[in-house]
This record gives structure tokens, C-alpha cells and sequence, in this order.
């Protein structure tokens, strides 16, 4: 096996699949953008969610709100609903696992918030049913998924935004979340800031 090929071809894999993918994803990263701007200049707050390395990316998402991205400017009122082992284990342990998110969003959203959804697959039930919630409680819902968008790209509401990576393979599609989440969080200071470097 010739490790340094397979590596390269990595790289490659991944460069191209960004590439593929900012013509169709740009314009939606820019609405999400500005959904959550508006959110944050309206005492809104952003909520996010996501199972495995998508609830790593909710937590990356939140630190980079509530601290810094790559400029100095003042918190900004985002919650990873993944971080909390208590309120997570309890409502598994009493509901399921299928509410430990949209109990969560019951429970701090409010009107005028976002719920950042980030789903892989597009059809963990858990990040449905938030997405439930969300509608339930007029927050809107910026979705992060891949693979056509599965199950949430069917009851997503004509207010709300779909990221769905043109990709089948879950590393491909997790890199360019990661990614997207860097744009939202460079667009977000670029408007609150007036950032442009």
C-alpha cells in the first residue's frame, strides 16, 4: 500500500468535492448568513445540534460565536445542545434518544432564534424532531446536510435554509461542513463588523 498516494488522493478527493460544491452552496450559506444576523441583532440567539462529528461541529460552531473567529468583537449568543451530559443522559434515559434535542429547543428557544441542524445523512430522527420543535416555536432553521438532504429536506419550511453538500461520502460531506461553518462565522462578523479582509 503506498500511503503517500492514498494521502494525496485525500486531499484531492476533498479539494474537489468544495469545488464542486460552492456554485450551489454559496447562495444559501449567504441566506443563513444573514437569517442569523438578524436573529443576533434581534436578541435572537442560534441553537445547534448534530450527533458524532456533527455535534463536534455544533460545539465548534458555538465557540466560535460566544468567543472569537478570527477578529475581536463581542459574544455572540450561540448553544451547542449537545454539551450538556445531564440534560442529554436524563432525557435519553426518560424519552429517548429521539427528543434530546427538540426538548432542548422547547426548553431555550424562543421566536425569532435559529436552529443550526446538521445531519450528515439528512435523517438522524433526533435532529428531526428538533427541527420539529423548531417550527412548533417560530424559530427558523438553517440545516446543514449531504446525500440529497434525506428526510429533512422534505419537511423543511420555505423560510427556512438547506445546506445539502452535493456528496454521498460522510468524511466529503463533514469537511465541507466544517468549511460552511467557517463561512457562516467569517459572514457573520463581515456583516455585524464590517469585516472585508
Amino acid at each position: 500500500m503506498d500511503l503517500i498516494s492514498r494521502i494525496s488522493q485525500q486531499f484531492k478527493d476533498s479539494a474537489q468535492t468544495k469545488l464542486d460544491a460552492v456554485e450551489r452552496l454559496a447562495g444559501p450559506i449567504a441566506q443563513a448568513i444573514e437569517m442569523m444576523v438578524a436573529s443576533l441583532l434581534g436578541n435572537g440567539k442560534i441553537l445547534a445540534c448534530g450527533n458524532g462529528g456533527s455535534a463536534a461541529d455544533a460545539q465548534h460552531f458555538a465557540a466560535e460565536m460566544v468567543g472569537r473567529f478570527e477578529v475581536e468583537r463581542h459574544e455572540l449568543a450561540a448553544i451547542a445542545l449537545t454539551t450538556d451530559s445531564s440534560i442529554v443522559s436524563a432525557i435519553a434515559n426518560d424519552y429517548g434518544y429521539k427528543l434530546v434535542f427538540a426538548k432542548q429547543v422547547r426548553a431555550l428557544g424562543q421566536a425569532g432564534d435559529v436552529l443550526l441542524a446538521i445531519s450528515t445523512s439528512g435523517n438522524s430522527p433526533n435532529v428531526i424532531e428538533a427541527i420539529n420543535a423548531a417550527h412548533e416555536n417560530d424559530l427558523r432553521v438553517v440545516a446543514l446536510t449531504g446525500r440529497g438532504g434525506g428526510a429533512i429536506g422534505e419537511i423543511l419550511r420555505e423560510t427556512d435554509v438547506h445546506i445539502s453538500v452535493p456528496a454521498d461520502r460522510t468524511s466529503r460531506i463533514q469537511e465541507t461542513h466544517l468549511l460552511t461553518i467557517h463561512c457562516l462565522c467569517d459572514g457573520i462578523d463581515c456583516l455585524l463588523m464590517g469585516v472585508d479582509q
